[in-house]
């Protein structure tokens, strides 16, 4: 669960998303046009997206639309909730917009689908080149992580797509996200090809453009405002609910309800808790005090635990009151943290190491404090009998 350490904001030039993203097959069989040209040869109605071809000296290339559609709209939601996020792809290669000749710009992109739609959506009314690398259906920041956004990939791509043949230039433009994976230097050696890199949201791409590709101080700069951390809590959710948690839920209630003969942490407190570290802690986390993101969830979990013991009047005068209190103060918070502790992979203000070095402290805590609430709940319940 703790390998997505490289998420991004989706609204991140070119694109990004979750990491957990499928993975098309190889095109090195298509030949010089790549995938792209074989899909626009091949089966357009399956990629509604298409809406012309144009022909260049390596053959009849795809026009993508720089408009997005209901289709689209409905697959970047579904994507978001983690709905056939693992087939959310569009086959690799070079693709055309607008009306372009030989010298307009050439702006490379991963072949995520999220990442596609809003690189062409922010192009609009513009003409130019879009190479797709083969990313494995893998966002531009999460796939740059892990080699496949990467300058092998880039100047593969360049080669069978016979970039070269098709525009009088040597300028590409990269999503600045994509730097960490790509060596412009070796590129410009083994491919000839000047790598720009472009600002860090796609909607910064047309200003760009205009200022002659010349970024302002503020589109390097990476942002992580409400929206951004909000919009990437659905697949969290799902992640989480499709994973363990409503096992968790069931388990919890089973253990409670039928053999110890108490409701104590009950299965909708656990799913509070659970929204609490995987909703509320991005929701607030520049407000949270603390730096950990376990820290974080903890702190809003035992503010919830509160609020569950003096709706039920925890503790009361007996020691089974106590006991059963303890069970909540010591299990939700753990819930809480270690759900915010997932959306560290999410966050762009995070690092592998920072996260590792938190993982290694909190974890074995909230394992801790896990059994002892458990302990605490079977105290409550013989203490009962």
């Amino acid at each position: 669960m703790f390998d997505r350490f490289l998420k991004d904001p989706s609204a991140a030039s070119c694109g990004c998303d979750d990491a957990c993203c499928g993975a098309p097959a190889s095109d090195s069989e298509n030949g010089a046009g790549g995938i792209a040209a074989d899909v626009a040869a091949r089966s357009p109605e399956n990629y509604p997206w298409i809406v012309g071809k144009t022909a260049t000296p390596v053959g009849d290339l795809p026009i993508v639309s720089t408009r997005l559609t209901r289709a689209d709209r409905l697959g970047t939601w579904k994507a978001r909730w983690g709905v056939g996020r693992m087939r959310y792809a569009v086959p690799p290669g070079l693709y055309a917009f607008g009306r372009p000749d030989p010298w307009s710009p050439v702006f490379v992109t991963a072949n995520y689908k999220m990442s596609f739609d809003r690189l062409r959506a922010e192009l609009s009314g513009r003409d130019g080149w879009i190479l797709v690398l083969d990313t494995r259906g893998i966002n531009v920041w999460c796939a740059a992580g892990k080699g496949t956004f990467g300058t092998d990939e880039l100047v593969r791509r360049i080669e069978e797509t016979g970039l070269a043949r098709v525009i009088s230039h040597r300028t590409l433009i990269l999503p600045q996200l994509g730097a960490p994976g790509v060596a412009a230097h070796d590129v410009a050696k083994r491919a000839r090809f000047r790598v720009v890199y472009g600002p860090v949201r796609a909607s910064d791409l047309p200003a760009f453009l205009d200022a002659g590709m010349t970024a302002a101080p503020g589109m390097r700069t990476v942002r992580f405002r409400f929206r951004d951390r909000i919009v990437l809590t659905p697949n969290e959710i799902t992640g989480v609910a499709r994973h363990w948690i409503f096992l968790a839920v069931i388990a919890v209630w089973l253990v409670g309800r039928l053999v110890l003969g108490t409701t104590v942490v009950d299965a909708p407190a656990i799913v509070v808790a659970v929204l609490i570290g995987t909703i509320a802690v991005p929701a607030l986390l520049p407000w949270i005090p603390g730096r950990a993101f376990a820290f974080k969830g903890w702190l809003l979990g035992l503010l919830w635990a509160t609020v569950v013991c003096a709706v039920r009047h925890l503790p009361a005068s007996t020691v089974a009151s106590w006991m059963a209190a303890l069970s909540y103060i010591l299990i939700l918070p753990a819930v809480s943290a270690f759900m915010a502790m997932n959306f560290t992979g999410t966050s762009t203000i995070t690092s592998l190491s920072g996260v590792v070095k938190e993982m290694k402290t909190a974890v074995p805590l909230m394992i801790v404090s896990a059994i002892l609430g458990f302990a605490a709940l079977v105290t409550a319940s013989l203490v009962r009998v």
